[in-house]
């Protein structure tokens, strides 16, 4: 695992600290690899006997060189991040990053009783630092979405994104790897996938500088009934913060679903539509005011009770403020 992450690392500093575009490459096909053992970084030689002078030589080195339209790539992304409109955008973010604990301090173990507490307490400070302490937090964090009580699992998985939007200002590798078992759950029909939509969207939305890439990925589960509303939800949650990352996506072959006989689709697809302020389809969004069908919808871990109509008069407000702030902008 430890190896995995320092890869993951060097990569993206391969790709000037661009998480997005790290993740869109390909090993071999966009950059090669390279790994150096029994590195000693006092003496900066390698000892084949990973013993000198009585000190045990465990070092290793990780190369990254990426191919040259890669490089390219990545130079004129740089530069374009450089220009004011970019800086503002950044600027607006105000992400603080976690403050390092004492390193003489003895580090806090995780077991599932410790996390099953914090998480009922909703200790996001003591679940931070844990996940510092201790790498097996996550997966034990994720254990907590076993839980037959969707309004508590929804909770738990607001939670999750919550806790992991602040561990990814130091350890974004240790996210990343919890978004990779959250996708092998959703895939694998042999093992519970409960809340693993939820919280992906969570993750995602909560850094979506860094995760915004694994967005698309969502789509692969909109075809299966019982994550359909989950998705919905979470592409929804997404577009609250960057629009661009859902639009980026084939999004528009889900605007069928405005017309599933499931109130939960319908709503959460009604959501999402108003999020991305899009226009094309305000008819079909308006034709839907007048639904009655009630339904409860999540917000941030905790359930609301609505009705289709309010959600398609939301969504309406949503896209006409976006068509008078465009009007603006050109005048």
């Amino acid at each position: 695992m430890r190896s995995r992450i320092c890869q993951v690392e060097c990569l993206v500093h391969a790709c000037d600290d661009n998480w997005e575009l790290a993740w869109d490459l390909l090993p071999e096909q966009d950059y090669l690899t390279g790994r150096l053992e029994d590195y000693d970084e006092v003496t900066h030689q390698v000892v084949e006997t990973r013993n000198l002078d009585g000190r045990i030589i465990r070092g290793v080195l990780y190369f990254i060189r990426l191919q040259e339209s890669v490089a390219a790539l990545s130079i004129r992304v740089k530069e374009q991040e450089k220009s004011p409109a970019a800086k503002s955008v950044a600027a607006g973010q105000n992400i603080q990053v976690e403050k390092a604990g004492n390193s003489k301090r003895e580090r806090i173990k995780a077991n599932k009783n410790l996390v099953r507490e914090m998480v009922h307490n909703k200790d996001a400070d003591g679940l931070v630092a844990l996940c510092l302490d201790d790498k097996k937090t996550l997966r034990l964090l994720q254990r907590q979405l076993y839980e037959p009580d969707e309004a508590k699992r929804w909770a738990i998985a607001s939670f999750i994104g919550e806790v992991c939007g602040r561990v990814a200002t130091r350890k974004p590798g240790m996210v990343s790897d919890l978004l990779h078992l959250l996708f092998e759950a959703c895939s694998d029909s042999a093992s519970s996938n409960w809340g693993a939509v939820e919280s992906i969207g969570s993750i995602i939305a909560a850094r979506p500088d860094i995760y915004g890439s694994f967005t698309r990925h969502l789509l692969n589960y909109i075809s299966d009934p019982s994550t359909r509303a989950q998705v919905l939800w979470a592409l929804g949650t997404i577009a609250e913060k960057r629009p661009d990352l859902v639009r980026n996506t084939s999004f528009y072959q889900l605007i069928g679903l405005l017309d599933s006989p499931v109130a939960a689709v319908r709503g959460y697809m009604v959501r999402l539509l108003g999020r991305l302020q899009a226009k094309e389809v305000a008819g079909k969004i308006r034709v839907l005011q007048d639904d009655t069908t009630s339904l409860t919808i999540y917000e941030n871990g905790l359930p609301v009770q609505t009705d289709i109509g309010t959600l398609a008069k939301e969504a309406l407000k949503l896209i006409q403020a976006g068509g008078e702030n465009k009007s603006e902008r050109t005048e």
